[in-house]
């Protein structure tokens, strides 16, 4: 029996363990902001995915599954990541300018800001910072209160009235896509 889950893993490396990840269609190759990690050097050799360079910031889109906002984070922690946060309408732009290239504008992406502590008052989750650039839709944030009673706690982005990425607060159990920012 041991030697057969020794054969399964030999194939799961050799096989699996080198397939480089793929934006949909795009691999890294087709994407030239993207930064390939696998250099050889011992810290750089923790990332297993295409790394999206953008000014000072690297991000990874999550893309291949849609999570509800803790799942999202623990799986941008789980890499070495975590949740963005967006400190300028620069560092916006840039993130939708990529996020439309993918053909993805319409998507709703997770950020790490929430209100969860007090309500109304934003921060971002990922560096414990109050949030000063804001990007709000008209209206937004509002806290809707839903007929099971959730409400509005988590940031994301979404271009709701074709105007452009803008943030939306929304239940955090919302399944959607997410941005991950390096550490």
């Amino acid at each position: 029996m041991g030697t057969c889950w020794l054969a399964v893993w030999v194939l799961f490396v050799c096989f699996i363990g080198d397939a480089r990840p793929q934006y949909r269609d795009k691999n890294i190759n087709d994407c030239p902001n993207c930064v390939d990690e696998h250099s050889g050097s011992l810290a750089a050799s923790r990332w297993t995915m295409p790394l999206l360079k953008l000014g000072e910031k690297r991000y990874y889109l999550g893309i291949f599954f849609k999570a509800n906002w803790y799942r999202a984070s623990q799986y941008c922690r789980y890499h070495g990541m975590h949740l963005a946060s967006i400190a300028s309408q620069e560092e916006n732009d840039r993130l939708e300018k990529h996020i439309k290239d993918f053909g993805l504008g319409h998507e709703h992406f997770w950020t790490s800001g929430t209100d969860q502590a007090e309500e109304g008052t934003f921060f971002w989750m990922a560096n414990g910072r109050p949030i000063t650039f804001e990007n709000w839709n008209v209206g937004e944030p509002n806290n809707f209160r839903y007929e099971n009673g959730e409400e509005e706690h988590c940031l994301e982005l979404w271009n709701r009235d074709g105007k452009g990425l803008k943030w939306n607060d929304s239940p955090c159990s919302f399944e959607t896509f997410f941005v991950c920012e390096v550490q």
